[in-house]
């Protein structure tokens, strides 16, 4: 969604006494934190936050002034704490009262003094597992330490940043013409969801209007992206059980649906598909006619592949009652995407904040927050991608690809919002005098989710984790950015 350009004046800017107070009041009244950053200014920092609230379709935009330190929220309001542990890391303004100031992606020399040892739960019989954050293959870097009685899990923790790239501090230097290639690469399998967040907060803030086709084109990559991902997520839980039928086909059927983003951009990750003001490919009829045909196809397979996953005791079994979530814990986290929907949160972008040529749009949510759940809202969305884009082949608008994009407006903020596959992605801008940007933030839904993983396994077993862990299937270098 693009949120309308807001002059920094008109964003409120409320005593430190009373933004806390507002935004507590606002989070626990069924408020979500879109996005907080702190952003130097005037010698000190101003502390931006925007709440969403996902039911209304609403935004709401406050500010404050802060200089070595603000009050705490994250004791009050769970959501906030890798938040506010960002800002303290990036800017050195304590939260007081925060809990627990663990680095979020800096360690080292590099860090803020803060509590960096990991959690320890001691007892008779009480042992640490540690894994990573070296893996196998090419399994990007993550730690993840588990406090364990026996095979129990009394406590995972999640430590990365072990590859944080500033890409944000590069954007913030733009836009310029490798902007758009580093929102492309800020999650490398979320090609057209960051590229969509990143160009329609320029266009937001140079006031372009982009034609109905690019539109509905940018959505059908975002629509393939999504079927290319949560296929081989499929794939690999079967595989996870060793179920290897569903895990062969999908690893094959993965292949079909990006060899379909190659065809229209000639990427298989769709790069350089999405510009600034539109796209840079269009389809014509004979490259419509065949998407639809291999779609079809891919379809059907995937149909009979998944098939076999819930006509399988043994799979079922497996699935059913591992790595639980309640919703009362992922709506405390502020957890998003097909995670936050397994567990009955009725939460997604394309139907809350609609964005493109998303109407009336319906979601599937489940209420067990498990293993099997979250491999069934998956299934749901790929019936639902699979419509979409089927449609829109059938009825592309006409027109042109793209609008020319001006400059930027100075002293403005504009947000985009986009529901990728993982979940709601927020990219965040801030123009100067000269109406370049001065600040910029992206909020990659792996931010919010890895914590969700720790609470999965929580009194589970450490035997668990692999399949958890790919129920999830979060982005590394989505969080270190």
């Amino acid at each position: 969604m693009s949120i309308p350009l807001v002059p920094l004046e008109n964003i409120p800017f409320l005593p430190m006494e009373e933004f806390t107070r507002t935004v507590t009041g606002k989070l626990r009244s069924g408020g979500r934190a879109a996005v907080f950053f702190a952003m130097p200014e005037a010698g000190a920092f101003r502390l931006v936050m925007a709440i969403a609230f996902d039911l209304e379709g609403r935004l709401e935009f406050l500010s404050t002034a802060a200089a070595g330190s603000f009050p705490s929220l994250t004791p009050e309001l769970p959501q906030l704490h890798l938040f506010e542990r960002e800002i303290y890391e990036l800017t050195g303004l304590k939260p007081e009262g925060h809990p627990w100031l663990k680095p979020v992606r800096f360690t080292g020399a590099a860090a803020r003094p803060g509590v960096a040892e990991f959690f320890r739960v001691h007892g008779s019989e009480v042992h640490e597992v540690a894994v990573g954050p070296v893996h196998a293959g090419v399994i990007e870097p993550g730690h993840f330490r588990f406090q364990c009685y026996g095979e129990k899990v009394f406590q995972l923790e999640i430590a990365l940043g072990y590859q944080h790239r500033g890409v944000e501090r590069r954007l913030a230097a733009g836009p310029d013409a490798r902007g758009i290639h580093y929102a492309e690469t800020l999650a490398g399998d979320t090609t057209a969801g960051h590229a969509w967040a990143y160009c329609e907060t320029i266009e937001t803030l140079c006031g372009a209007a982009v034609p109905a086709r690019a539109q509905v084109l940018r959505a059908i990559m975002l629509e393939l992206e999504r079927l290319a991902n949560h296929t081989g997520d499929l794939g690999a839980l079967s595989g996870d059980v060793a179920y290897l039928p569903t895990a062969s086909f999908c690893g094959r059927l993965r292949g079909d649906f990006l060899n379909m983003t190659a065809l229209i951009c000639g990427n298989r990750f769709g790069r350089n598909m999405f510009r600034p003001g539109g796209v840079n490919f269009d389809l014509d009829a004979a490259l419509a006619k065949e998407l639809k045909a291999r779609l079809d196809a891919a379809f059907r397979d995937a149909e009979n592949a998944v098939a076999l996953l819930w006509e399988t005791n043994s799979v079922v079994d497996r699935f059913d009652a591992t790595g639980l979530l309640l919703a009362d814990a992922a709506r405390g986290l502020g957890l998003v995407g097909p995670v936050a929907r397994a567990c009955g949160i009725p939460l997604d972008t394309r139907r809350n904040f609609p964005f493109g040529p998303y109407h009336d749009f319906t979601l599937s949510a489940s209420g067990r927050g498990d293993v099997y759940a979250r491999a069934y809202v998956r299934w749901a969305e790929m019936q639902k991608s699979a419509q979409l884009v089927d449609a829109w082949l059938d009825a592309l608008p006409g027109g042109p690809v793209a609008a020319e994009c001006g400059p930027l407006r100075p002293g403005s903020a504009a947000m985009s919002l986009i529901e990728g596959w993982r979940g709601q992605i927020c990219h965040a801008a801030v123009t100067d005098d000269a109406g370049r940007f001065r600040y910029y933030k992206v909020v990659d839904p792996s931010f919010r989710n890895w914590v969700g993983l720790a609470m999965a396994l929580r009194n589970g077993e450490i035997s668990d984790f692999p399949l958890c862990n790919k129920s999830f299937n979060l982005s590394y270098c989505g969080h270190d950015l």
